[in-house]
């Protein structure tokens, strides 16, 4: 990584906020008067753009920086509770309202996908995007049999500014870790590393569209969420085409109102998804912001979920999965102590740390928040109490649950939006009882023996060779040994008539015989703690031996 070019980089973003206005937002501005001075010489300050409202000037500096503040833009709208609402609004155009690439140069993109001129394959194709996003835009377009489809288009060149926009992070992270020393348990170039691998999974969508295969699999019995079809004759690595879905977006309160759609079901089953991805499917959608959410209002009083945009799926290691299952049960009843010792457990905290201590501090961050509705609740300001004592105990962030914190907050957004006074504990609590017993009753007992029973069956005849074997294997090792014990008989006796004033070159001859018999037990296939054991003491009496000798020479 070259620094004085991602440093360049750097100072072209800050070039890009003063152009925009908001550089008095960033605190060394007016910490160092010497920069605002320099920064009067430069041709941003000049060109600066501070009429537009404030909303639209943190939105439009966003775009013009590239994906990666798009994306930070994206996650930031669906948090009302931390915005004012100018900027929220503003933000919230960016889930789909980016500004396009030129029609022409979409035309293109598809000629040298297809092979051929894109009126070739399709029947109807509108030029002007559905929505446009950070990394791809979206047409509708009918194919030649008649079905109503949706065109994903990548953007050109985006890899190339997604990879300039990375290298800074890891810059970023770098110095952050090398100047201030309290922010090595953040892992932040593990975390760079996660959010790069995710981001550039969005690139091809080819895999984008397996996951939505995945996705719409896992749910093809529910009546909870729609994933759409994906059209696999016209999917390349650069387009990808899906069948067309229509209803409401989420955040369109007032069209879900005008629809008397059930609110409060929306607001428990999207919390029930949540759930049922991570838990039971272990295959979750981690982009879910408003833009890539609609609302299938055909039956207001149970409505379903439609989701698009399956580049980012989040999945957990069964640890992972486990440990976090039991402290969101812990956490819903109450149970510090469990969630103290959870985290011990799981080394998300050192060791040593003191559990009724810890314990104390959960408890007094998370009790004020119990028996409240949504409304009532903001996760972002429980996150940073939660920081700060984590900060207190050294505990590490967690970078492969990074993607899973984001989600959760998300999700939390969302169903502020929909519906105020949802109870989360009551809604998520029965699912992860039930989720437990389902992983650590009986039935999960009988579903172990039902996966194992296909390769025991398959090891069955061979039982009775491999007993053999191993009886033989048993057999042999006793005889060795009986030699080794012959051969170490023998040696005393050498040590008796030969005299003290060898006992040197006996004794090394013991050190020799020591290494050889480590050696011969390993080929044995001996447990290494018999193997260590034998050696250790052969070795020792040898030490010994010698020592006694020279002292008595």
């Amino acid at each position: 990584m070259s620094h004085p070019r991602q440093l360049t980089h750097l100072f072209s973003i800050y070039q890009t906020l003063v152009k925009y206005g908001l550089d008095e937002l960033i605190p060394v501005t007016r910490a160092l008067p010497i920069l605002r001075l320099f920064l009067w010489l430069t041709p941003a300050y000049w060109q600066r753009s501070a009429a537009a409202p404030r909303g639209q000037r943190i939105r439009e500096a966003l775009e013009e920086l590239g994906p990666i503040f798009v994306k930070f833009g994206q996650i930031l709208s669906t948090r009302r509770d931390l915005l004012p609402d100018d900027i929220a609004l503003e933000l919230a155009k960016l889930q789909d309202q980016v500004k396009p690439i030129p029609n022409a140069q979409a035309w293109q993109i598809l000629h040298d996908a297809y092979g051929c001129a894109p009126d070739v394959v399709f029947a109807e194709f509108d030029p002007n995007p559905l929505a446009a996003a950070s990394i791809a835009q979206v047409h509708a377009a009918r194919l030649l049999d008649g079905s109503d489809v949706v065109v994903k288009i990548l953007r050109p060149g985006i890899e190339k500014r997604i990879k300039r926009d990375i290298e800074l992070m890891y810059l970023l992270a770098e110095l952050t870790q090398n100047y201030w020393v309290d922010s090595r348990r953040l892992r932040l170039i593990e975390v760079v590393q996660e959010f790069e691998r995710h981001l550039y999974d969005e690139l091809d969508l080819m895999q984008e569209a397996a996951n939505c295969a995945m996705l719409r699999r896992n749910f093809e019995e529910s009546d909870l969420l729609y994933i759409p079809r994906v059209e696999w004759d016209y999917t390349r690595r650069n387009v990808m085409v899906l069948e067309r879905i229509y209803g409401i977006q989420i955040s369109d309160i007032e069209q879900l109102k005008a629809h008397k759609v059930n609110l409060r079901r929306l607001g428990e089953i999207g919390v029930e998804i949540f759930f049922t991805q991570v838990f039971q499917d272990n295959f979750f959608h981690a982009d879910m912001h408003p833009g890539n959410i609609f609302v299938d209002a055909e039956n207001p009083d149970y409505p379903h979920y439609i989701a698009v945009d399956f580049g980012i799926m989040g999945v957990l290691n069964k640890a992972d999965q486990h440990y976090l299952a039991e402290n969101f049960l812990a956490f819903f009843n109450r149970d510090y102590h469990r969630v103290a010792e959870l985290h011990v457990v799981s080394g998300w905290v050192p060791s040593n740390t003191r559990v009724e201590d810890f314990e104390s501090a959960i408890r007094t961050v998370c009790e004020p928040i119990f028996n409240r509705p949504l409304k009532e609740i903001s996760f972002g300001l429980v996150l940073m109490r939660l920081f700060q004592t984590a900060r207190r105990f050294n505990m590490e962030v967690q970078p492969q649950l990074v993607l899973l914190q984001k989600t959760f907050l998300n999700i939390e957004g969302l169903g502020r939006q929909l519906y105020p006074e949802l109870d989360l504990w009551q809604t998520a609590k029965p699912f992860l009882e039930r989720w437990m017993r389902e992983r650590l009753g009986l039935w999960a007992l009988w579903q172990n023996v039902q996966e194992a029973a296909p390769q025991w069956i398959e090891t069955l005849p061979q039982l009775p060779i491999l007993l053999h074997s191993s009886l033989e294997q048993l057999s042999q090792e006793r005889r060795q040994r009986e030699q080794m014990l012959v051969q170490l008989k023998s040696l005393e006796q050498a040590v008796k008539s030969n005299g003290r004033q060898h006992g040197v070159n006996i004794g090394g001859a013991a050190l020799l015989l020591s290494g050889s018999l480590l050696l011969s037990l390993q080929n044995l296939s001996v447990s290494y703690t018999v193997m260590a054991g034998f050696a250790l003491a052969s070795t020792g009496l040898a030490i010994l031996l010698i020592a006694w000798l020279s002292d008595n020479r």
